[in-house]
């Protein structure tokens, strides 16, 4: 029986690391791929996510290589981007940011695309893009306001966190709720399962360690 490759996640995220937990994966290595998110000229949001995806794989990929690590592994990138139409919205720094995002939300729908993309060690590249279609509520001033004091939405795509209080403002969610996290889990399951990945072995467990 082969080893099983190790997994890289080429990102800090905490959030995209808890939903690699929840689904029973936990990557041997992290690696930061601090990157330029600036979108090129013209760029369509959908085609910033998958390129973004692509450079965090391959920018940790690198690193770890570089450091004498990873040459067998499997090295996981992903990348989420808010957008009304064509407009990309940006993570949200300040609090003028934050409101301009809330303003242009409010009341409409906008998308969610997360880009995935799965390196090999054969050197394959193997990408997904979920996209995810989500309606806010008409925000009142209050609601923004109060938004705005809980500084949740510092460093968010979009200015908001759907896993936090923002969640009060989606009247409808098509799609992946774990895509507009940063992570979707059914198609990065498939993705890892596919190059031999056991994203099952710890699901044997579960019921011992929840006492059923």
């Amino acid at each position: 029986m082969a080893s099983r490759p190790d997994l890289i996640l080429a990102s800090a995220s905490p959030r995209r690391l808890a939903l690699l937990n929840q689904i029973g994966i936990e990557p041997e290595h992290l690696v930061p791929a601090h990157v330029d998110e600036t979108p090129e000229k013209g760029e369509l949001p959908r085609k910033l996510a998958q390129r973004l995806a692509d450079l965090k794989a391959l920018t940790a990929q690198h690193k770890a290589r570089s450091a004498g690590f990873g040459v067998g592994a499997l090295v996981l990138g992903a990348d989420t981007v808010v957008a009304v139409g064509r407009r990309i919205l940006p993570k949200a720094e300040t609090m003028q940011e934050a409101s301009e995002c809330l303003s242009l939300l409010s009341g409409r729908a906008h998308r969610v695309y997360t880009g995935l993309t799965v390196l090999t060690p054969s050197g394959a590249r193997r990408q997904r893009l979920v996209e995810t279609r989500i309606r806010f509520k008409r925000l009142s001033s209050r609601e923004m306001e109060a938004y705005l004091a809980s500084a949740e939405w510092r460093g968010k795509a979009g200015g908001y966190a759907i896993q936090g209080i923002a969640a009060a403002f989606v009247v409808k969610l098509s799609g992946s709720y774990s895509g507009v996290v940063g992570l979707p889990l059914m198609e990065t399951a498939q993705l890892l399962a596919g190059e031999g990945y056991p994203v099952h072995f710890n699901w044997l467990n579960q019921s011992t360690l929840s006492g059923v």
